[in-house]
Parts: C-alpha cells; structure tokens; sequence
C-alpha cells in the first residue's frame, strides 16, 4: 500500500521552518509530488497538539496516510501511529517528555526565531503524562532513525523504547540529524510514498 497522505510533526520549540521539515517538504514535492504533505505549526500544549492533528487528519485515508516526527514529534507520531494504525518514521524520538521537558517550564523561544516566544506551563506535564500512560505496541510499522552522538536524548532510551522498529543507529550524529538529507530516499521507501 502507497502512502498518499503525509504528515509531519516538529519537536519542541521547532517549526515547520526546521531544516528536516523543510527539507522533507521539498524532498517529497520533487520525488512524489502526488503526495499530499501536511506539516502544521504545534501549540506548546500538547493536548491542543494532538487535537490540531486529529482534526487535521479526520478525512485522511487510513489505509494509505503515514507520520514522521522528529523528537517531541516523535513521541506525537507514535500517538497517532497508534490512534490510524499508520506507518511511523521517528528521528531522535523523544521517549520520556513529561520528565525531560519539565525543566523547560516558563517562557521559551522559538529555535527558528529567537524574537518568537512562548510559555511551556507546569500543566503542559500532565498533558505529555496522560499521552504517555496511553503507550501500547504499535499497530503500524515503525522506523526509527537514532544518533548515537544526539546531545539532547539518550540513544539507549530510544532504542529501547521501539524494540519493533526497523532501526538506523548512527555512529555519532546529532540531535538535528544533519545528515537527514542522506537518509530521505530509505524514508520514502519505507513509507512507500505514491
């Protein structure tokens, strides 16, 4: 089966501007311009996160839509992975948020401009708690692309944390993935873009 619709999601603090996000944007566009790709600006609150894709993805085909999602996108590409049965791509996945993300509370800026602002409040853990205690195996296939050289999450956890997936573990890396464009041509395979 071809995946028809795409979607992706950013991590925390990142954007549709992110280099991953656009560079898959433009990937897609010139290899499987049938392909419709939706990659939308997340609220902080992860609840109104999840409700964003939902509603965003209610008409999607099922059968041929797919999610790829970098860090805290990641661990949001699992939840709807779950939620569709669809096909997941997780880069640098973040696997605990709720203990991770808790000393990010208060005003943070946007990675892609500074001047951009925002504030992560102390419900927003509860909200990653309540996604996370929903965790169960996955109904779609998983592929997971992990550095080891990642400066923000511990690699071990990741690896752990999806057991089922088709893993690329990279020797050194980083959080970004700075490579992510050598690694586009297995992401569309594995996803099997139309």
């Amino acid at each position: 089966m071809t995946t028809t619709h795409l979607l992706y999601l950013h991590g925390f603090r990142s954007s549709p501007q992110s280099a991953k996000a656009r560079r898959m944007a433009a990937y897609v566009a010139q290899h499987h311009p049938a392909v419709h790709w939706w990659c939308p600006q997340l609220p902080p609150s992860p609840r109104a996160a999840m409700d964003l894709v939902a509603q965003g993805i209610a008409t999607w085909p099922r059968a041929t839509m797919a999610v790829v999602g970098s860090s805290l996108g990641g661990f949001y590409a699992s939840w709807v992975a779950r939620h569709t049965g669809c096909p997941s791509v997780l880069l640098n996945p973040a696997v605990h948020p709720a203990r991770d993300l808790a000393r990010h509370i208060g005003e943070q800026t946007a990675w892609h401009d500074p001047a951009e602002r925002f504030f992560f409040l102390p419900e927003y853990i509860a909200e990653l708690q309540a996604l996370s205690a929903e965790h169960t195996l996955p109904v779609g296939r998983e592929m997971a692309i992990i550095a080891k050289g990642d400066e923000v999450l511990d690699w071990q956890e990741m690896v752990a944390r999806y057991p089922a997936a088709q893993q690329t573990l990279l020797e050194g890396g980083d959080h970004a993935l700075s490579d992510f464009e050598d690694h586009l041509p297995a992401v569309a395979q594995f996803l099997q873009l139309a």
